[in-house]
């Protein structure tokens, strides 16, 4: 099995792009095949170098390596549209010479009318054909206007039925697929020729894509039979279902969370990504929810993959995303947030010896807790800024560090300044002591304060491992600033 992926990438690539990607991937790897990765970027005013070099990077980001494409090459190349015009040029030349396409010479304005004039009469709009077989004085007045031509394929008569993997066998009627433009006047060629003639060429066997573009697959069928390919080498088809936002409306690249670089920039894994892709119209029966690459790869099945359009369902994922958070190695989940508290400033890029140990001590304190990587800087803000950077946040300030905590903070001033060993069990027992068998406070009132004095947040990593983290000096210091500038103020 050969399958591909051939965006047009002129931005960030959304989850509908990639799950169609990660089906193709799966098929090809679960046969045994190979994944093609190549780009339309026959419209050069919206396909960019950085958009094309970010699409491979989320790829790459995804673990959907590729066998053949672009970066890596292969024995179909080039694996870039705009590398292969001669090609598609020669192929319209040959259409012209055997009369499978001709050239078309009305203007947009005779096409507006043309259609107007259908819709009027209540007929489907379409080309009607009006230029199929012009006489050659037709041709010449059109030339010596300086009309420039676009050239249309013929459309044969009779139908076609799509061999679909999803939604079994569609049949389209001739009748209702007018003549289509196959290059521009420009010389440039459109989707449906490139696409085809890609396909063929690069003997592609399963061709995975959205079921907007169903409508293309007998355009592209008729392409494929002009050029040769035999019935039983014309790529099987698998049209997947739409991706919905939340709200259930038509998901938009204008919509926030459609976008792969916005789970990535917010502390997604891409293993949950991955698996929350996977799910989003295919199963792997019974109930079971957790998947890896490679289970999907063993699971994967496009006959598995439904009709029904997905909707994103953002608490699904971020389960998900916890979910595998707290699976990772110790090791692993430090070397994920790290990147995360570098671009916020917390440690450097290359973090330093000291930074790296704090860091690796802190991570098994907030692994349990986040549900996104992005998560991680602002939970240990408070051991890596320097004390000039620390700040308390007002509104818990407000909330907790009011006149009733005083007694607290002294009672606990007091009783971490008796310590001799700063550890956790010794800082647990002295301030239980101090705040709940002798001030009489609950746990909540009694360690409230202390946790916001402390991390200046009222979520925090666990208060007595964060205490000993943070060491005697910094946790006495940050107390009596909280006395000095908060309570009773």
């Amino acid at each position: 099995m050969r399958t591909r992926f051939a965006p047009s990438p002129s931005g960030d690539l959304h989850v509908g792009n990639l799950r169609t990607a990660l089906y193709a991937w799966a098929w090809a790897r679960h046969t045994g095949g190979q994944f093609v990765f190549r780009i339309e970027d026959t419209d050069r005013s919206r396909v960019t170098p950085e958009a094309i070099a970010a699409a491979a990077d989320t790829l790459r980001w995804l673990g959907l390596d590729w066998d053949e494409g672009i970066e890596v090459g292969g024995d179909f190349g080039p694996y870039q549209q705009s590398e292969r015009l001669p090609l598609y040029r020669s192929w319209v030349q040959r259409f012209l010479a055997e009369g499978n396409a001709y050239y078309c010479y009305c203007t947009q304005e005779e096409l507006d009318a043309e259609r107007e004039e259908q819709r009027e009469q209540g007929l489907p709009p379409g080309y009607s054909g009006r230029c199929r077989d012009l006489a050659s004085s037709q041709v010449s007045a059109f030339q010596k206007g300086g009309r420039l031509p676009v050239v249309r394929f013929r459309m044969p008569t009779g139908s076609t039925v799509v061999r679909d993997a999803i939604r079994g066998e569609v049949l389209f009627d001739h009748a209702n697929v007018p003549d289509f433009v196959i290059m521009r006047a420009n010389g440039y060629p459109l989707y449906n020729l490139a696409a085809a003639v890609d396909d063929s060429m690069m003997e592609i066997t399963h061709i995975v894509r959205g079921d907007d573009l169903l409508a293309s697959a007998p355009r592209q069928i008729a392409i494929f039979r002009a050029m040769g390919t035999a019935e039983a080498d014309i790529p099987v088809y698998a049209h997947t279902p739409h991706v919905l936002e939340s709200d259930g409306k038509p998901l938009s690249k204008g919509y926030g969370t459609s976008s792969v670089a916005w789970y990535r920039d917010h502390g997604y894994l891409p293993e949950a990504v991955v698996n929350y892709l996977a799910l989003l119209g295919w199963s792997p029966g019974g109930d079971r929810e957790d998947l890896t690459l490679a289970e999907l790869v063993k699971l994967f099945d496009l006959e598995r993959v439904g009709t029904t359009a997905g909707r994103l369902d953002p608490r699904k994922l971020d389960a998900i995303n916890g979910h595998k958070i707290r699976a990772l190695e110790p090791a692993d989940f430090v070397h994920r947030i790290t990147p995360f508290l570098a671009r916020t400033g917390l440690i450097a890029d290359t973090p330093t010896e000291e930074q790296a140990g704090v860091v690796a001590a802190a991570a098994p304190l907030i692994q349990e807790r986040v549900v996104h990587l992005s998560e991680a800087a602002e939970l240990l803000a408070f051991l890596l800024a320097p004390d000039r950077h620390f700040e308390v946040d007002p509104e818990a300030a407000a909330r907790v560090l009011t006149e009733d905590a005083k007694a607290v903070l002294e009672a606990a001033d007091a009783a971490l300044r008796t310590l001799l060993v700063w550890e956790k069990d010794a800082i647990e027992r002295v301030l239980r002591q101090a705040l709940v068998d002798e001030l009489g406070r609950r746990p909540k009132h009694a360690f409230g304060p202390v946790r916001v004095a402390v991390t200046g947040r009222r979520v925090s990593p666990p208060l007595f491992e964060s205490l000993a983290l943070l060491g005697r000096d910094r946790t006495l210091s940050r107390i009596q600033q909280a006395l000095d500038e908060h309570v009773g103020v």
